[in-house]
């Protein structure tokens, strides 16, 4: 860590390593805001992989390129910038902090093997961030924190460190102190705690180790203790508290061994005060993130099976075994097509090999099983939006290859002898409808091309086209969510509009009811000739249709009886009153006439049809609404926020518990109209803070009230 090294040692260029022992893979997490992509930006100008005077170009950054990133201000997409430290390679995974864009924070958890936790010395800290932190913790994921921006005006580290503290719990200790500067407010340097060093950034980097004077020696005493009794109580040397508390200097060399295996074992937790644009930090930093976070060696791997779902044993990060790596992200470039970023779990990737593409498991967001035969491009390191060809991607690594034709995010590629496929990671159901109209039938043409690229790149959207309302619906994690999918659409030359989002209704009868059908033309030759009489009555919720013959003395020949069937069927399809399918309703033929000419199959279907539309007249006939089962998950200071919420949704609340899964937090499940739920996503989230989640299934239709049946009957008619 700082303490063992100090050198620069970094080299700029195309970082390219053989061995997975010299790759560390880091995933940056924080809310938005916190200084990600500035700290990612800032590392790489530290160790001359990018020269940092040309790193913003019309307000694009290596990591925030994308269009949709530069009009919101803030990252909307996972992005891979490797560098060169001490001869290390560390591929830095830069995620977006703001919910909406989960889906690409679990890719980037996904390709890492460590987390570093981003997080404003001004800004405080959000819930969601905590919630993450957990969720590391109950994989062993190896952590660190990075205090950022200290060079704001109300900048206080040590409030942040105590904050992380609190929220983070034990084993989150800091390894330096700010240094202030003259003006008791800035941060000019580093007091190391370990090595009782100071490091003086006022001539910038690589900073200016000396000896502490007297007062920075007294703030130091004060801090260490506490440190290296949590450094040694991690130990797996046994004897050394023993030896401590007897009295014994433990030496640096010891102390900062223990520390890197704690933290690499997931069971300590570095703080690291940085800033960005003034360089304090970083080289400390790059030494914790080298030396003291594990290599693809010391992380588990996911678990692996046939693609018939056949077990197979456990993968092993080697170069030499056998090929298995995951597409952690998809994009579309305009210049060069599909775009795959690529971790290589096992074996080693080459140009021009021939590979297995798999994908199971994600028909329901719009992504149908596929296996696939394809051979294998240029290889490439990415940086940002930059492709730099190398010669393979071993084991351990992450690269990019291009003009797939089948792979998509979460896809399996091994080889074509054995393909074998990655158990998945959890992705986070989209809950947010967005209804969508192209507005000329070329721009259709354009729509579908459009839409399935973006389907194939991001599992968080979901495509599907509602067969009731005839509506093509985008579900997405969120209203910014939305904003990105919708701009990278008309980006692709498609002109279109939004619409309301229409719930699939139905429609029954309330009260038994006859009803007479009769279809009688004459027209020259063969006429038409039907006559049926039916009794109609509701049924109880989730029965469906019944039809009963009932008919007496051949009133209506055997062979048209289920040509009457057929035409009330149809008839319940269109709807009697607002053109929603009709449920829950039993239909029985009991009289009728036929002739022995003019009568037909057809004729015979459009009598039953005027039949059942003829009862509807007398059925008093009502609109049903889908009800869903919702579970959702909150900090219990929000509960009762939730409950009154819900009871102005016109909700039943079904009871409430505390998550099994998190301290803190209760589940609340309550049936709800889906008409009620249409922006629930955005809406708990702003009651929650952002930390509030829910799941959805339907269980039901119900009947709608009156004023409620009268708007959507408005609405709603074709």
């Amino acid at each position: 860590m700082a303490q063992k090294s100090h050198e620069k040692g970094s080299t700029g260029g195309t970082p390219v390593v053989t061995e997975p022992e010299r790759i560390r893979n880091v995933v940056l997490v924080g809310h938005s805001g916190a200084g990600k992509t500035t700290l990612v930006e800032a590392l790489l100008a530290a160790t001359g992989t990018i020269d940092r005077a040309g790193t913003v170009v019309e307000g694009t950054t290596v990591g925030d390129h994308d269009p949709a990133a530069v009009r919101q201000q803030r990252s909307v997409s996972l992005s891979c910038a490797p560098l060169l430290h001490n001869g290390i390679k560390v591929n830095l995974l830069d995620t977006p902090g703001y919910a909406d864009f989960v889906g690409e924070l679990r890719a980037g958890l996904r390709a890492a093997d460590a987390a570093l936790f981003v997080v404003s010395a001004a800004g405080g800290m959000d819930a969601a961030t905590v919630a993450l932190w957990e969720e590391c913790a109950a994989v062993d994921m190896p952590r660190a924190v990075a205090v950022s921006r200290l060079d704001q005006p109300r900048a206080d580290v040590d409030e942040t460190v105590a904050l992380c503290q609190r929220l983070f719990g034990d084993n989150v200790m800091p390894l330096y102190l700010p240094m202030l500067g003259d003006d008791g407010v800035s941060t000019e340097g580093l007091l190391g705690l370990i090595t009782r060093r100071v490091f003086d950034y006022s001539a910038g980097l690589p900073a200016d180790v000396r000896d502490p004077d007297p007062e920075h020696q007294r703030a130091i005493d004060e801090s260490r203790d506490e440190l290296i009794e949590g450094i040694i109580a991690e130990s797996e040397d046994e004897t050394l508290m023993d030896r401590y508390l007897d009295g014994e200097e433990i030496s640096d060399e010891v102390l900062i061994d223990d520390l890197e295996k704690a933290v690499a074992r997931g069971h300590f937790y570095p703080v690291v005060p940085v800033c960005a644009h003034t360089g304090v930090g970083l080289d400390v930093l790059l030494e914790v993130l080298t030396s003291a976070f594990p290599s693809p060696l010391e992380h588990e791997l996911p678990a692996v099976t046939g693609v018939d779902g056949s077990p197979r044993p456990p993968l092993t990060c080697d170069p030499a075994g056998p090929l298995v790596a995951e597409v952690v992200k998809t994009t579309v470039d305009r210049h060069v097509g599909r775009v795959s970023l690529v971790r290589v779990f096992s074996g080693t990737l080459r140009p021009d090999q021939t590979v297995h593409v798999s994908g199971h498991g994600l028909t329901d967001r719009g992504h149908p099983d596929h296996d696939a035969d394809e051979r294998v491009g240029h290889i490439y390191t990415p940086l940002g939006a930059t492709l730099r060809e190398v010669s393979a991607c071993v084991a351990g690594d992450i690269c990019a290859i291009t003009k797939s034709g089948s792979a998509e995010t979460g896809d399996t590629i091994s080889t074509r002898e054995d393909p074998l496929l990655i158990a998945p990671w959890e992705m986070p159901e989209p809950l947010l409808p967005v209804a969508i109209v192209a507005r000329s039938r070329a721009d259709e043409d354009a729509l579908a091309r459009n839409l399935a690229r973006l389907v194939a790149g991001d599992p968080t959207l979901r495509l599907e086209r509602n067969p009731e309302t005839h509506q093509l619906v985008l579900w997405c994690m969120g209203e910014a969510h939305a904003d990105v999918v919708l701009d990278r659409l008309r980006a692709g030359g498609v002109e279109l509009d939004t619409e309301p989002v229409k719930v699939s209704l139905r429609e029954t009868l309330t009260v038994p009811a006859k009803g007479h059908g009769r279809h009688v033309k004459q027209s020259g030759g063969h006429g038409q000739y039907a006559v049926c009489d039916i009794e109609v009555e509701p049924l109880p919720r989730g029965s469906g249709f019944e039809f009963v013959d009932r008919v007496v003395g051949g009133a209506v020949p055997h062979n048209y009886i289920p040509s009457v069937e057929k035409g009330v069927r149809a008839q319940l399809e269109r709807g009697l009153v607002a053109g929603h399918p009709v449920v829950d309703l039993r239909v029985t033929l009991v009289d009728g006439k036929s002739h022995s000419v003019d009568s037909s199959d057809a004729a015979f279907q459009t009598a039953g049809a005027l039949a059942l539309r003829d009862a509807a007249e007398r059925g008093q006939p009502a609109l049903l609404e889908p009800i869903d089962e919702v579970t959702i998950r909150v900090p219990d200071g929000s509960v009762g926020t939730v409950l009154g919420d819900l009871s102005g949704r016109r909700g039943r609340v079904l009871g409430t518990e505390p998550d099994p899964d998190a301290e803190g937090r209760t589940l609340v499940r309550a049936e709800v109209p889906a008409t009620e739920l249409l922006r629930y996503a955005v809406e708990l989230r702003s009651m929650t803070a952002g930390t509030g989640t829910f799941r959805r299934h339907f269980v039901r239709h119900d009947p709608m009230p009156a004023h409620l049946a009268d708007q959507a009957r408005k609405e709603q008619l074709p």
